[in-house]
Parts: C-alpha cells; structure tokens; sequence
C-alpha cells in the first residue's frame, strides 16, 4: 500500500542557508497531498554559512528530517552519493536547494514510478536566469557527450529525477571514486522516462558554478563514460605520420630531380611548434585519464560523515 511506502527526498547543500528553510516549506507542502511517507535527507555539504544550523534546527522540530553532515565540501555528486547510500525509503527524489527544479513535479515523478518506470528524469525545455552563454555552452557539451559516450546520457537532463528502489540498490553497487552522477544513472539502465518542465531562477542566493567549474565538470563527464579522445589521438597520430612521409618524399624528389632549394628555418619552426604543441595536447589528455586511474586505485572513501542525526540522534561519527 502506497500509505505503508516511503519517499526519500535527497538535497545538497552548499551555503544554501538563504534557500533552506523555503525548499524544506515547499516539500513537506507537497507531501502533505500525498499518500506516501516523506524522508527529508539533507546532505549538508561543507558549507562555510549557516546552512548546517538552519538543518539541524528543521532536524530537531521534524522527525522525517535526516541531516547528513560532510566532514568537508566533497562536491555535489559526493554528496548525492552520500544521501543515496543513507536514505531508507522505497524510492529516491533528488532535488536541488535553490528550488529552480519545482517540488511540486513530484506528484508527476510519483505517478511514473507507480507506473513501473524505475530512473524518471526531469527534461529541462527553458531555464530561467542562466545567460545565453552558459545555455549555448550547455547545449554543445551534452550533444559531444551524447555522441562521444557509451551510454546514452539525455540531453538537458539534470540531477532532478526520482530512482527506484533497485535502481538505488544498483547506483550502490558502483564502486567508482571520481563520479558523474548524470552518466551513471543512465548507465545502470532498468525502465526511464523523462518528464519536461521549466526550471526557474533561483529562488534567493547564487549559483555556485563558474565557467571554470563547469568546465571541469565536462572534461569529468567526458572521461567517465568515453575513451574517443585516446582513439583520436592514435587516429591524428597515423595521419600525421603518413603525410609526414608523403611530404618527405615530395621534398626529397623536389631536391634531387628539379634542384628545388628545401625550405628552411621557418618551416621548421612552424612544423616543430604544431608538432610539439600537438604531442603536449595528447599528454594531457592521456594524463586526464592516467589521473583517474591514480585515484581510483587510491581506493579512498568517497566522502567521510562528520554526523548524521535526527530527532533521535540515530548516529554521530567524528
């Protein structure tokens, strides 16, 4: 019976103290219609503000409140790992704290679950308060990664989606340390459906992501779920050998039967130059995945708790 099944709400936080206290209102709004339990998880990670305060009161006046404190920022998707590994609903809804995904959409992720779909993703059609630029750099990323990976990743697809219980289970099995959440969702496969929607601004405070901090997150995404950058490397290698050779023997053949003078410093310096630069790109791209290997071989956990507590203090760890 839907009455006797619970839903795990999971939210990360970074500095959200602005945001906090109206996403935890909006929530429990929604499933005050709802004939599901609600398991509030806020995963509080790191923060520098008065967003574990702020938790920790809403912990203390609701029992359905979980609050996961990080022992430091360990990043967003440590910390949807965090709260999937800690939940103990039937069912998971991950849900940013700046409420641009809206929590009243969860009827709709409810209704699909019910329906026998295990990953229902939320498919963004506009997004309000983002510049042209960070939508248009947004848009190139995910239709490379689309075509680059293994796996098919959604286009437009964020972070807000509700997980079934073995999709949950399935997500848990995943041993990597170094993660992008949005390729291992679509990676563990079972039945999705996406559900489209329009993301708003933020409700109060500022986004966290920079253009240097999304750029990291796409060479992340690209690394995780393709191997196409070593290929082309080894693809432009071959390439480039076999000009060089072609062109060494037209040069050569210039030389000896027309007297052709062989051009010098400058071309020199100028095949050199790309060629070098060339070797550099490579390096750092084989280095990329090199790094990977070193931290994954590191076997570190992939977050450490500071404390998870509730009404009842189930457990606190130092």
């Amino acid at each position: 019976m839907n009455e006797n099944r619970k839903i795990s709400v999971l939210i990360p936080c970074f500095n959200e103290e602005e945001v906090i206290e109206e996403c935890y209102r909006r929530v429990t709004t929604v499933f005050a219609d709802i004939n599901y339990h609600l398991e509030l998880v806020f995963i509080n990670d790191g923060s520098s503000d008065r967003t574990a305060e702020l938790i920790g009161e809403l912990c203390m006046q609701d029992k359905r409140v979980l609050f996961v404190d990080l022992s430091r920022n360990f990043g967003k998707e440590a910390a949807m790992s965090a709260g999937i590994d800690l939940m103990t609903g039937d069912a998971a809804l991950i849900l940013d704290a700046d409420l641009q995904d809206p929590p009243e959409l969860i009827p709709e992720f409810i209704k699909m679950l019910e329906q026998g779909y295990d990953n229902i993703y939320g498919v963004r059609t506009e997004r309000e308060g983002e510049s042209w630029i960070k939508l248009k750099t947004a848009e190139i990323f995910y239709s490379v990664l689309k075509k680059m990976s293994f796996v098919d990743i959604p286009q437009n697809a964020g972070d807000f989606r509700m997980l079934s219980k073995r999709t949950i289970e399935a997500i848990r099995k995943l041993p990597e340390r170094q993660r992008f959440m949005k390729g291992l969702f679509a990676w563990v496969g079972f039945n999705t459906v996406a559900i489209e929607y329009k993301r708003d601004a933020r409700s109060a405070g500022e986004t966290k992501w920079n253009y240097w901090t999304l750029w990291n997150f796409a060479i992340e995404g690209i690394t995780s779920f393709s191997t196409l950058p070593l290929r082309l490397a080894s693809y432009l290698g071959i390439i480039i050998s076999f000009v060089s050779f072609v062109y060494a023997l037209i040069v050569f053949s210039q030389a000896l039967f027309f007297g052709v003078d062989v051009a010098g410093y400058p071309s020199q310096m100028v095949v050199m130059l790309f060629l070098g630069g060339l070797q550099l790109l490579f390096l750092g791209i084989i280095g990329e995945y090199l790094g990977r290997v070193f931290n994954e071989t590191k076997d570190r956990p992939l977050y450490m708790t500071k404390k998870i507590i509730n009404q009842s203090d189930v457990a606190e760890l130092n």
